[in-house]
């Protein structure tokens, strides 16, 4: 006896006709037997699945259905398949009524049979799954003929790479589903959470079908002192009282290497600098990146009885806070 269709989706009663599609979807691409070898317990769940989509996926079947007018298989009530097929009362006028038949892989038929000997096919999953599948299952009829081309399937995959290695490029090797592993080139620039496609490197389609692809999804690793900004770099750069007060040059980091800059007599905490090109190098047509330096002035981690000395006797008045005054 057939199961309540909405049950074999998974799906509520009061369910909308894109959920039920969704659910017929899902189900069916995971259980299609062409892609489970040909396994009976697939072929047999797969037919399930697509019979209970024909009578709620079918905006009148299901208000039948809703209304007790069919039952779980389709069938109009009274059906009675010990008296060949008939139908007690016959409010329909099926006359011989109905039956449900397998064709070919892929395909899973109802033929109805009317009093004048005519035959309609209602429903076919493989016209269904056309797009799902690109021509899965491709018999007509249960006629055996040739199977259309499928694409392979696409494999996905991740990677984390440091931030130098995002920014400069640079090449990561990787496993795949299949126990196959392969290099990958990371292009110069990458951001984080960008996906990179590798095209026909994913599994081998069949019947001259292409290989699927590889998609790569990358994580960048955060840096202890750079954080990014499009194509521009920004840090924090620490200072002594003397530099701040006096200028100097002071070593800065940048992805390239130590450079020397130039502190300006006089700066704050919070004065910005920059470095032009010392971002993210330039790369796909875009130009390089400037780095971004705002100075901090730290004041030494333990006591120095110099500098406190010199503060307390230094008269010099200002007042730090008047801009947060009105």
């Amino acid at each position: 006896m057939a199961r309540n269709p909405y049950e074999v989706l998974g799906v509520s009663k009061t369910a909308s006709e894109a959920e039920i599609k969704k659910a017929f979807r899902s189900l069916a691409k995971k259980h299609h037997p062409d892609t489970k070898g040909g396994d009976p317990s697939a072929q047999k769940r797969f037919q399930e699945i697509s019979a209970a989509y024909d009578v709620v996926g079918d905006k009148d079947k299901r208000k039948k259905f809703d209304a007790g007018e069919i039952d779980e298989a389709g069938n109009p009530r009274g059906f009675d398949p010990r008296q060949g097929g008939g139908f007690q009362g016959d409010p329909f006028g099926f006359g011989r009524g109905g039956r449900g038949q397998q064709g070919g892989p892929g395909e899973y038929h109802f033929t109805w049979t009317n009093e004048d000997g005519d035959t309609a096919q209602g429903f076919r999953a493989e016209d269904i799954f056309s797009d799902l599948f690109g021509g899965l299952g491709g018999r007509r009829g249960g006629s055996g003929g040739a199977r259309a081309p499928r694409r392979g399937q696409d494999f996905a995959a991740q990677a984390i790479v440091s931030f130098e290695e995002a920014a400069n490029g640079g090449t990561r090797r990787i496993a795949l589903q299949n126990g196959e592993q392969i290099d990958v080139k990371i292009p110069a620039g990458l951001k984080d959470g960008q996906q990179i496609r590798l095209k026909g490197r994913g599994g081998a389609g069949a019947n001259g079908g292409p290989a699927g692809d590889v998609l790569l999804s990358v994580t960048v690793a955060p840096h202890p002192f750079f954080t990014r900004d499009g194509n521009d770099l920004k840090m924090d750069l620490p200072i002594t009282l003397k530099e701040a007060t006096l200028g100097g040059k002071v070593p800065v980091p940048t992805l390239t290497g130590t450079v020397q800059l130039t502190i300006p007599a006089g700066s704050n905490s919070g004065s910005t600098l920059r470095l032009k090109g010392k971002g993210i190098p330039a790369h796909g047509g875009e130009t390089a990146g400037d780095l971004y330096v705002k100075l901090v002035v730290s004041l030494p981690d333990k006591s120095d009885p110099e500098l406190k000395k010199f503060v307390e006797s230094w008269d010099a008045v200002y007042d730090p806070r008047a801009k947060l005054r009105s």
